[in-house]
This record gives structure tokens, sequence and C-alpha cells, in this order.
């Protein structure tokens, strides 16, 4: 016969199996995140806030960033065709994602808030390969004390660039290594000319590189140069000019008349990933307007519309100034125009690190 004492140890000891039991099944589930590898060209000082939202939605996957810029990044995903390593491409230029994609390294999804997103501002292919998540354009920054101290006229035109006054006093990206840079020489060839390297684009480039003290690898690094007075104008993109005039950089903000190259940064799940759901999750979130609306704090426009609140120092018509892109074009010729440029500029341009 048992006593009462031995019957409650009995039950105790059956409950403490019993939780033991339920906490080792609970722990390794609460313990299991998913980590997916997002190739991406955003700018470092934006990836915090995008993961904090994105892990308020999805707690359990983690993400880790593989970060450079556009054209690095570009290069980096098609040397690794063969044995992909990306599991999401995210903030990276549209004109990049369609040649991915025209090398068959994407996985179409419709996410869940596609039909939020403009048609103008996503793959037309259903589902689609790609979504945009804003719109990043070309921005001239302009350094006016130094501007001053030198006698430089503000430009007003890309062309108010050919002129001597600004010789050996403007830096720009170099289009190969930077997505700025290369949405620049496409709007010049759609703008003034392409002819296969002999129209007015090209013209217009050769004047320019007169005037070009170097081309760096970085859509940022031109604004920030200007920005510390090293030289008078730096031709880059609108998050950063607006981001360094935000910080007392003695910078205007020029949009040449004649019209600006842009791309977007968007989004897309790598081919071959072991991590669709994760992946679709991410997209899912990546299109929603809570994030659009973290987007619209650099940009001024996003892929939802009437989402981005009016950023200072940035026109309002500023999405009525953008050139017609063709992404498909971009990618198309992305490899022909990248060659012309190298082979006739590429001597200014800053040593790779």
């Amino acid at each position: 016969m048992r006593t009462p004492g031995t019957a409650h140890w009995l039950n105790a000891r059956a409950h403490w199996l019993a939780t033991a039991a339920l906490l080792a099944l609970a722990l390794p589930a609460a313990a299991q995140k998913t980590t997916l590898l997002v190739y991406t060209a955003l700018e470092t000082d934006q990836l915090k806030a995008y993961q904090e939202g994105f892990n308020k939605v999805e707690p359990n996957i983690e993400l880790k960033w593989v970060r450079d810029s556009t054209g690095v990044i570009t290069a980096k995903l098609l040397a690794e065709k063969a044995n992909p390593q990306a599991d999401v491409v995210m903030g990276v230029a549209a004109s990049s994602l369609a040649l991915l994609d025209r090398n068959g390294m994407l996985e179409p999804y419709k996410p869940l808030n596609l039909d939020a997103i403009m048609s103008q501002y996503r793959d037309k292919k259903n589902p689609p390969a790609w979504f945009g998540m804003d719109v990043w354009g070309a921005t001239v920054c302009f350094n006016t004390v130094e501007a001053q101290k030198k006698g430089i006229p503000k430009p007003e035109t890309w062309k108010d660039l050919l002129k001597p006054a600004y010789k050996g006093q403007i830096v720009m990206p170099n289009p190969a290594s930077s997505g700025t840079g290369y949405f620049d020489v496409t709007a010049w060839l759609k703008l003034f000319g392409d002819d296969g390297g002999k129209g007015g684009g090209w013209k217009y480039m050769d004047g320019l590189h007169e005037n070009i003290a170097q081309y760096t690898h970085s859509g940022s690094k031109p604004c920030n140069m200007a920005a510390s007075g090293e030289y008078v104008v730096g031709i880059s993109f609108e998050y950063r000019a607006n981001a360094n005039k935000a910080k007392g950089a003695p910078i205007d903000l020029v949009f040449p008349k004649e019209g600006l190259g842009w791309d977007l940064e968007a989004f897309a799940i790598h081919k071959g990933t072991k991590k669709v759901e994760a992946a679709r999750k991410l997209a899912d979130w990546a299109s929603s307007k809570d994030a659009m609306l973290l987007y619209g704090k650099n940009f001024a426009i996003t892929a939802q519309p009437g989402v981005a609140a009016p950023l200072a120092n940035v026109p309002k018509d500023y999405e009525a100034r953008l050139v017609k892109m063709d992404f498909g074009w971009a990618a198309e010729n992305r490899e022909r125009i990248l060659a012309e440029w190298t082979k006739r500029y590429n001597a200014k341009s800053e040593p790779k690190k």
C-alpha cells in the first residue's frame, strides 16, 4: 500500500516528466529560425529598418545580407549562375533583374500585394519574375560654397556640364560598378541617341569625359565628395543627395531639365533556393504597404502609388521628369554599352579596392 507522501511524489514526478517532455518538443520549434541569404545593393543605412520591419511580421526568418554596388552584385550573381548562393535578390536594379531573368535565374512568384503595385513598376509576365519597391533617379549634387569660391555657375541641364567652367570638377559613378552610373548612361543614350556607339549620347559622354575628374565605383560617393567640398559637382541620386543636405552639407540638388535617368530597386526570388516558403514570405512583406511606407522615407516614388510622403528638396513633378525606360532594352544591351563605355572612359576610374 502506497503512503499519501509516495502518491504525491509520484504525481509530482509524472507532472514534471510531462512538462519536460512538452518543453523538449516546444523548445526546438521556438528556436528554429530560417536564414535567408539576401543579395542587395540597398544603402547600408537602410538595411536595419527594413530588417526590423520584416521581423515584426516574421520573427523566425533571419535575413543575412550580402551587400555591394549594383554592378558588383549583378556580376557576382551571374558568376554564381551554375552554383547559386542567394535565396533572394532585394533592392537591386530592375534592369539587373531583367538580365538575370533572361538567364533563367529567377523564380516567378505573385506576391500577396502585387495588384497594388503600378504596372510600369513590375515585370509584365504573370506570375512576375520581379517587382519594384521604389524608384531611384538621377540628381546632381552641387556644392554652393566651393562653386562660389571658384566662380562656377549652377548647372540647369546635362549639357551645361560640358562647359569649360566644370573642367576637373565633376565626379560620377562608373556604370559597370554602379546602377546609378548605368541608368545615367542609358538615359543619355535615350535622350541624345545611341546608334551603336556613334550617336549623340556617346558624343555627349565624350564631352563630359573631358570635364570628369574621376569615375567612382559607388552611386553615393560622388554626392559625398561634392558634399565634403572635394569636387563641386557629383552626379548621384536623390536619396543620397537628400540625406546629405539634411545633415547640413552645403549642396543644392539639381534635376537636369532634359530628363532624369532612373531605375527601380526591385525584388526577386532566386531560382533554386531551398527556402522557397520563407522567400515568398519576404516577397509578400516587400510588396506590402508597410514596406512601401519604409521605402517612402527614403525615396519620392514607391511602387505602390500615393504611399510616399513628399521629400524635402525633391520637386513635386519628379516622376514626370523621368525618361522613358525599357528595362528589357537596358538588360539586352548592357554588355555592349559597358564594353563601349569602358573602352572610351575607364582610364579615369578610381582604382578598385
